[in-house]
């Protein structure tokens, strides 16, 4: 009988290649991924418009992981809050034309935001409200550069504060490891309210400044397994297994050389990356390919 893993919760991300949209999807579903997170770039700078680039996603088969990302929003008063509040239901409506169930959320970078966490609570629920309606979860990620909130903890403290069901948690591996946030502080966490968790690597074993943290995230990321925290990282998807995590992992990879290289050869390093976690580190494997899927 042939054993094969199966790896439909994992995926690609848009910002990990070159080319217009249409190429990215097709080089993702060649590939063998099954899902793609968008990127509001991808969408809003096609061509034709927003309603060809959805009907490019539709036809491509890829089911939607999500839609990123909406910065700055939290912690602003005032005619910044409520400009901020415009932008977040335009990117809400693109969320849900797409058909994407999960809007991802970085924490603020703003030196305008507030340090209070009722009011970083109390604008979140509102997103968050907002987005009911159309049946969408809000993802809130710690940046690691985030004016306050810039790990995890902090973020899950936030998150509970709001108390709404629809607003969970976005975890980066990225963002984990340059702050070097221990793994054990995922025991915090409820599972069900983990609504993402993008995976990437870099190519050092540490980040010694804010600005180079930036300039790596921007432009230098690689694929799990293909830098020097692949231990970290798979001790990371292994725990959250072990934790109840049954989501999707999308992989993040912002990295100036790929964006010279063909989109297949990308795509391709992507998933190397999914066999290497659904085979070897998760170890999930099913009689028949395509009959089970990786959650339970």
């Amino acid at each position: 009988m042939d054993y094969r893993a199966n790896i439909r919760d994992f995926g690609m991300d848009t910002i990990s290649l070159a080319g217009p949209l249409e190429a990215k999807l097709k080089a993702v579903r060649e590939a063998g991924f099954s899902q793609i997170m968008l990127s509001a770039r991808d969408v809003v700078g096609h061509p034709e418009g927003l309603d060809a680039a959805v009907e490019a996603v539709r036809a491509s088969g890829l089911r939607v992981t999500g839609f990123q990302v909406l910065r700055d929003f939290e912690g602003l008063s005032g005619h910044l809050h409520d400009y901020k509040v415009d932008i977040a239901k335009s990117m809400l409506e693109m969320c849900s034309a797409l058909g994407a169930r999960v809007l991802l959320v970085c924490s603020s970078t703003s030196v305008h935001a507030t340090h209070e966490a009722q009011a970083l609570a109390r604008d979140l629920r509102k997103l968050a409200m907002l987005a009911i309606p159309m049946g969408i979860k809000v993802a809130y990620e710690a940046l690691s550069w985030g004016r306050h909130v810039n790990e995890f903890p902090q973020a899950w403290d936030i998150i509970c504060r709001a108390d709404m069901p629809n607003l969970g948690l976005g975890l980066d591996s990225f963002h984990m490891f340059a702050t070097q946030t221990a793994l054990d502080d995922l025991d915090l966490l409820d599972p069900h309210k983990i609504f993402l968790v993008q995976l990437a690597d870099f190519m050092w074993t540490e980040i010694k400044s804010v600005e180079e943290r930036i300039t790596t995230a921007r432009h230098f990321r690689v694929f799990p397994g293909e830098g020097v925290h692949s231990a970290d990282l798979a001790t990371l998807v292994a725990k959250l297994h072990a934790l109840g995590y049954r989501g999707d992992y999308s992989f993040e990879v912002f990295n100036d050389d790929y964006q010279q290289i063909p989109l297949p050869t990308v795509a391709a390093r992507g998933w190397r990356s999914a066999l290497w976690l659904a085979e070897d580190v998760l170890r999930r494997s099913v009689p028949l390919p395509n009959q089970m899927r990786l959650r339970r």
